[in-house]
């Protein structure tokens, strides 16, 4: 199940927070999955994709195997990040995602970045991200997301490098832009 289990109309006067996902993948048809993947997200209720960044080809982090695509995805949601977690996971395995070992190659890997100015840690999820500042396939397409929607998202932007810090982050990590996402939402 990729949906959340939440009642909609009870989600109609939930305040509505950004929150920020991460998107990869190096293994298959890895455009389709995220494209898949972002058009359930969509359908999310309570919540709807602002953006999202072009997709950018990287080296793997701490690991081996092909050149992962990744990307960034904006969304306003009603959702809670528990919530949110839950159903990027299932989207995950719905597209068959497996985790044979730390750092092994993946169909699909979408990872919660940031849900609004929250500050968690748990066992299962730590927001913001913990090491997002430190890889250039997640600050990139990130900063590109961000800067589409006028201001929004400013204190996300502010946790970010300055941009000789993501130059270099991108030079050290050899991270590439190739394209523009292939889809977009009716807002």
């Amino acid at each position: 199940m990729t949906q959340p289990e939440v009642r909609c109309e009870a989600l109609q006067a939930v305040p509505r927070v950004v929150a920020c996902i991460g998107l990869g993948g190096n293994l298959g048809d890895v455009q389709a999955r995220m494209v898949a993947a972002l058009g359930a997200v969509h359908r999310w209720p309570g919540t709807r994709v602002l953006s999202v960044s072009s997709l950018y080809r990287s080296a793997p982090v701490d690991a081996t195997g092909p050149d992962y695509l990744n990307a960034v995805a904006v969304t306003e949601t009603a959702l809670g990040p528990h919530e949110i977690l839950r159903s990027l996971l299932a989207l995950e395995l719905d597209h068959g995602r497996e985790r044979p070992y730390h750092h092994a190659p993946r169909t699909l890997d979408l990872d919660l970045l940031c849900h609004g100015d929250a500050e968690l840690a748990t066992a299962t999820l730590t927001l913001p991200h913990p090491r997002m500042a430190q890889r250039a396939f997640v600050v990139l397409p990130l900063e590109e997301a961000l800067a589409t929607l006028g201001g929004r998202g400013t204190a996300i932007l502010a946790a970010l490098p300055d941009a000789a810090a993501r130059a270099e982050l991108a030079r050290a990590q050899g991270i590439t832009r190739e394209c523009g996402f292939p889809m977009t939402f009716e807002l």
